[in-house]
């Protein structure tokens, strides 16, 4: 006989069965998503147990083996860290802004930590030594560095990286953030009355509540898709199609201007509404005297507009062309709305922003952290060090960098300024799209191949100089051209060890079996 679950219930089975915490929110994904069914009974909310066991048997210990077979059987899964939740790997600052390339905060704690395990033989940095990333990006490595009480650099060619990285490592006044961010806000929301957009979304939601509900109820539409009882894609056209008449009426009886204006990234990406709102809050942070609290609003504001960029739910790591109409959204099932204020998301963030940074307040330890921007190619990081002085000079004297812990960029991936473009224009950063390594724009043509493995070649032999004589490099690579260990020639070093990790959940949309190498290197002797 079948055995029925409350969501608390279902969460504590689930939990147990597959070896790692599934919270009632995870439930009610399944049943929203047409995985499962909703039971009602005098109890409440109900789910079959039976259906939970046949939906986690579909996939329970299946992914290890399926991936192995893909993937070889040298992939540690000890480095996959798949108990740990989104929650865990994306802890207090590591999820201060948005990053494509970012690793997670367990693989650099892993080899930075002072355990040891049957795959990680010894220990490779202890606190008080100082640890470089030449390729620093959000400054992962800078944030687990300082957890851990270790001192750490970081290098970067990007000014926005640089400050994003930085701003996860600063020191805060907490109240004068609050204080500075209750300000705008207040200011924001007077704003926003005057652009008449809270009673024309408040208009156009009830309609589309209404749509959607007669057209895409859930969790029955999302079933009937899921069990292919339905065509998806005719069926959401016809509909968006059906609705559009009655958002251009919404619209014009608002005076809200639903098409795009100029040739900039944000004129291109944003209603005229947000794009004012947008302006207007910059405008206030541009009077902020405090160089610190303006750095960290400006990444409030850079995380806010990323959010409200004219595009689907679906798309916004992606950006393929903007949207300016009520559309069908593959992501929720149903007609949905492009965003005409930032109001919703700045409150969100800038809250969740003062309590990130309040969490790793209270755990951080008083350890030097800093991203330079710069070339680490040739820049002069002894010069740095000294200027900075301080602990960090001083430790500097005593034994050096003890190594570097850092994942370059891959060959012809991504656009690193390209990705932050709306920030870049907003706050008038200087760009340096040319000092990028293995960018998109460059291709992964021989040419650009060979580009990346010089210009890797010179970041380590500058980097090196620097490093204590019995130094640990460790690289995360996705190796797919095999340029590494002519790299690590090239540098005068050796690869002695490899650790091959299956990299779990790595896009938003690519869910297909992925590996990547982190290589160690050491002096060639």
């Amino acid at each position: 006989m079948d055995e029925l679950f409350s969501l608390d219930e279902a969460s504590a089975f689930a939990s147990e069965y597959v070896g790692k915490e599934v919270t009632v929110s995870n439930i009610n994904y399944l049943i929203q998503y047409g995985r499962i069914d909703k039971i009602l009974t005098n109890r409440g909310l109900c789910v079959s147990k039976n259906q939970l066991i046949s939906y986690y048997n579909s996939f329970k210990g299946m992914r290890e083996i399926e991936w192995k077979n893909k993937l070889g059987q040298d992939v540690n899964w000890n480095l996959s860290f798949d108990n740990y939740n989104e929650s865990q790997t994306t802890k207090h600052v590591h999820r201060l802004h948005p990053y494509k390339g970012k690793y997670i905060p367990q693989l650099v704690e892993y080899f930075l930590d002072n355990h040891v395990d049957p795959f990680k033989k010894e220990v490779y940095f202890k606190p008080g030594n100082i640890v470089l990333d030449p390729f620093c990006g959000s400054g992962t490595t800078l944030v687990q560095a300082n957890e851990l009480g270790m001192h750490a650099i970081g290098i970067d060619v990007s000014v926005f990286n640089s400050q994003i990285a930085n701003c996860k490592v600063q020191k805060y006044d907490y109240k004068l953030i609050e204080a500075k961010v209750a300000t705008i806000t207040s200011l924001l929301e007077n704003f926003e009355k005057t652009l008449n957009i809270r009673p024309f979304e408040e208009e156009l939601l009830q309609a589309l509540t209404e749509f959607n509900n007669k057209f895409f109820p859930s969790p029955e539409f999302k079933k009937a898709v899921y069990q292919k009882q339905i065509n998806e894609k005719s069926y959401a056209k016809e509909k968006e199609e059906q609705f559009l008449p009655v958002y251009n009426a919404i619209a014009a009886k608002y005076n809200i201007n639903i098409n795009s204006s100029g040739n900039s990234f944000i004129d291109k990406w944003y209603f005229e509404t947000a794009k004012k709102e947008i302006y207007y809050v910059n405008s206030l942070i541009s009077l902020t005297d405090d160089e610190i609290v303006k750095h960290l609003l400006q990444i409030i504001l850079s995380r806010t507009i990323r959010s409200c960029r004219a595009t689907t739910h679906s798309d916004l790591a992606t950006l393929i062309e903007p949207v300016y109409t009520t559309y069908y959204c593959t992501k929720h099932k149903k007609i949905c709305k492009p965003l005409f204020s930032i109001m919703k998301w700045w409150n969100t963030y800038s809250k969740d922003t003062i309590a990130r940074i309040e969490q790793f307040g209270r755990i951080r330890t008083d350890t030097v952290q800093i991203c330079l921007t710069g070339d680490s190619s040739s820049l002069d990081l002894e010069k740095s060090i000294f200027s900075i002085g301080g602990d960090l000079a001083d430790a500097y004297r005593k034994n050096k960098i003890s190594g570097i812990f850092c994942s370059p960029p891959y060959v012809g991936l991504i656009d690193y300024h390209e990705q932050h473009a709306y920030a870049y224009e907003l706050f008038a950063l200087k760009r340096q799209d040319e000092l990028e390594i293995g960018s998109m724009a460059k291709g992964n043509n021989r040419t650009a191949v060979q580009k990346y493995i010089d210009d890797i070649v010179g970041v380590l032999l500058n980097c090196k100089q620097y490093l204590k004589d019995d130094y640990n490099i460790f690289i995360v690579a996705n190796d797919k051209y095999n340029v590494y260990p002519a790299i690590a020639e090239r540098a005068g070093m050796q690869i002695v060890e490899q650790f091959k990790r299956p990299v779990l959940n790595r896009t938003e949309k690519d869910k297909n079996a992925y590996s990547e190498i982190i290589f160690r290197m050491k002096e060639k002797g």
